[in-house]
Order: structure tokens, then sequence, then C-alpha cells
């Protein structure tokens, strides 16, 4: 029997079994503590005086006022530090933490050296674990595709690269094992996220402007991925095969549906509209400031 496209009130249109979180998708696999976790804090909401939501009302207007009948949450997103994103405040440059590594300066130097919107930033973020065939795949078709990259690989996860790999793409890529992904992504030369979809990075991408090709894994993921590709129109989605791969095929073709052509013009105009969008949500007056004011206001605090 064929599959019939989902339409449920407040979410896209013609959602596919792929679209909806992993958790309702897919059979159980080892420990459930992540899950739990996510259902005691949804329980929470019943009893929170108060929830905060890492967006901006402009971003998800039907969801957001939802969330705020339903709730009383409010949307006081995106939280980005402020010198990545408006300035208002400079020496707010990090999340709470600094990490000063090696690292950062061989990104920004290398970066540096690469033309304008011409570099295809790869993470995962710090949970993912891809299999060696898929690590393979990708790694084949971004070299294929001919565009430089910069591809964040833990040293847990570098063993699963194909065999001299790094020797192969030496001059069109950079393999670290971390990076400053704030900095990066804010980096002129930057054209492109490949990102697993997890929610901050998901925000990172629409906050600092910067056109995905969206590789989601599992929870929330491929939701965040149907909006990126289809809502918002800032990217598009790697699609796996029946063995649940993303082939290098697909690698190529979705990183060169985003920085070439005429796909490519959209996505980017897309992406820099959602950026000017999150700056006005936090600017003064804005959707966000205003939550966060209300906020204060109800502590007996201000500004």
């Amino acid at each position: 029997m064929a599959e019939v496209p989902a339409e449920l009130p407040g979410l896209p249109s013609g959602l596919e079994p792929a679209d909806f979180s992993t958790f309702l998708t897919e059979a159980p696999t080892g420990s459930s503590s992540y899950l739990d976790l996510l259902l005691q804090q949804c329980q929470g909401l019943e009893v929170a005086d108060h929830a905060l939501v890492n967006s901006f009302h402009e971003l998800q207007t039907q969801e957001a006022d939802y969330l705020a009948s339903r709730w009383g949450a409010k949307t006081v997103g995106p939280t980005l530090p402020s010198a990545y994103l408006d300035n208002r405040v400079p020496d707010d440059s990090s999340y709470c933490y600094h990490v000063h590594s090696p690292r950062s300066a061989e990104c920004r130097a290398w970066l540096d050296e690469k033309p304008e919107n011409s570099v295809v930033y790869v993470s995962f973020g710090s949970l993912v674990t891809l299999g060696p065939d898929q690590m393979a795949e990708l790694a084949e078709g971004l070299f294929n595709s001919g565009k430089a990259f910069l591809w964040v690989v833990r040293n847990s996860e570098i063993s699963k690269l194909p065999a001299n790999f790094a020797g192969k793409a030496k001059d069109t890529g950079l393999i670290v094992p971390w990076s400053p992904q704030l900095e990066v992504l804010v980096h002129n030369s930057v054209g492109c996220f490949m990102t697993h979809c997890g929610w901050n990075s998901t925000m990172e991408g629409l906050g600092l402007g910067v056109p995905m090709v969206a590789m989601p894994q599992w929870s929330d993921q491929p939701m965040n991925a149907k909006y990126i590709e289809d809502v918002w129109r800032v990217g598009v989605r790697v699609r796996p095969d029946v063995n649940g791969v993303v082939r290098k095929e697909g690698v190529e073709r979705c990183v060169r549906a985003v920085m070439e052509g005429e796909t490519s013009e959209e996505y980017r105009k897309n992406a820099r509209s959602w950026k000017e969008k999150a700056k006005m949500a936090l600017s003064e007056g804005g959707s966000s400031d205003r939550n966060i004011v209300e906020f204060l206001g109800k502590l007996g605090l201000s500004c």
C-alpha cells in the first residue's frame, strides 16, 4: 500500500515517515535514557512557571503561537552570542566558555586563503556516529564535488575514513577533530554548512545566514531537515538508500545544488533573509527582545 503524506495542523504539508522524529518511526534500540529525558522535559511543561524557546516568532509563527497558547512558552532566540549576530554586546562572543586551541588558528588560516562562498563546512556534532560505509561515501562525495571542504571528524571517528583519503584530498580539504564552529560559519569563505540538523546547529546556520545540506540522523533532526528544505528553503536534504546509507552521488549532487547555479542563489538569498529576521527579532522591540523583557519583568528584573 502506498504511503499517503500526513497533514497535521501547524506542521508543514506533505509529511512522510522520514520527516518525523526517529523516536516515532524506528523501533527502540539500546538505552532509552535520552528519550526518557525528553519525555520528562515535556511533562515538566505542564507545571513550569515559564518556558523559553530557542527560536524566534518569525521563523515558526504557527508553532510559536501554539506553544504560547498551550504552555505560555516564549521564543527568545536565536540564542547566539551577540558578537556573531548583531554585535550589540561585542564582548559576548561565546556560549559562556572559551576554548583556545591551536585548531582555531589552523581553521582560520586555512579559511583565509579561500575565495568567498567557496568552502563546504561539514560537522555532525558531538554525538552522531557514522558507520565506515557512510564515512567512505561522504568522503568520496565531498571530494568529487570539487569544492574545498573543512570537515570535523572526531578522533574517535578518524579511523573510519578511507585509507589515504587525507592525503588524496590534501589540496582541497582540511580534516580536523574540532573547530570553532561559530567562527567558521561567519567566515566569508564558507558557502555551505553540511549538518546533522541538531537544533543548535540549525539555529546557528540560520542565524548566521549560511545555506545548508541537511543530513539528519536521529531524534528531531529529520523534522528540522524538512523545515530547512521545504519551509525555510535554505538548502537541500540528502536522502539515504534502502540500506540507510547516503551515497557519494547524492552528497556530490546536493553540495553542488547549494554551491552552484540558480538554486544556490535562491538558498543564499533566503539564508540572508532569515539572518536579517533573526537579527531583527533580538533587536530592541523585536519579537524575542519583547519576550525577554516581559519574562524579566515577571521576575521583577529589568534589562
